[in-house]
């Protein structure tokens, strides 16, 4: 089931989400509505803060953002209870919008590489390292949970660019080709 994606403005998007354990109930459908929804949207990462849901679980598929024949770098996966260890390297920019933040895009510095712990659909742990676009993708689906924005990352010069269609998002006056659910 297509679910709406919680919009720029709405608090749950601000809240450090909380952990869940194998029990939390309906998880499986959960996944397979947010993978469903993240694809509908045409996105590469989708977090349950985004569908309304203060958890630490999101999604990432990368292959589909690889170049032609470096698929096999991508990443599909379930990140649950993400807890990051460590972010390396040098920072470097790169283009990134947000479901959330329609429309908008903008330059944002990270750094190139991070290990994470985290459980998968099926509660396995594991301890990874990913670079590069991976690691971007999964940085930012991980600020989702910790009640981080994009935007926030920005420097204040595009900050101040941005506020005003920032504020028309908050008001419901974007338009999308998904569902999206508005501060009421």
């Amino acid at each position: 089931m297509i679910l709406p994606v919680y919009a720029y403005g709405q608090p749950v998007l601000k809240r450090k989400a909380q952990e869940i354990d194998k029990d939390f109930g309906g998880l499986e459908d959960l996944i397979e509505d947010m993978w469903e929804t993240m694809y509908h949207a045409s996105g590469v990462g989708l977090a349950a803060p985004q569908i309304g849901l203060s958890i630490r679980m999101f999604l990432v598929d990368t292959i589909q953002a690889m170049d032609e024949g470096d698929e096999d770098k991508g990443i599909k996966k379930v990140f649950i209870n993400a807890e990051m260890i460590e972010e390396q390297g040098d920072f470097w920019a790169y283009e990134e919008g947000c479901l959330s933040i329609p429309n908008i895009k903008a330059d944002v510095e990270r750094k190139k590489s991070i290990k994470i712990k985290y459980f998968d659909e099926h509660f396995n742990e594991f301890i990874e390292e990913y670079d590069g676009i991976n690691a971007r993708v999964i940085q930012h689906e991980y600020d989702h949970i910790e009640g981080k924005l994009f935007t926030e990352k920005l420097k204040p010069l595009k900050k101040k660019m941005i506020n005003r269609k920032l504020e028309q998002i908050k008001k419901g006056k974007v338009k999308a080709d998904y569902r999206l659910r508005f501060v009421s």
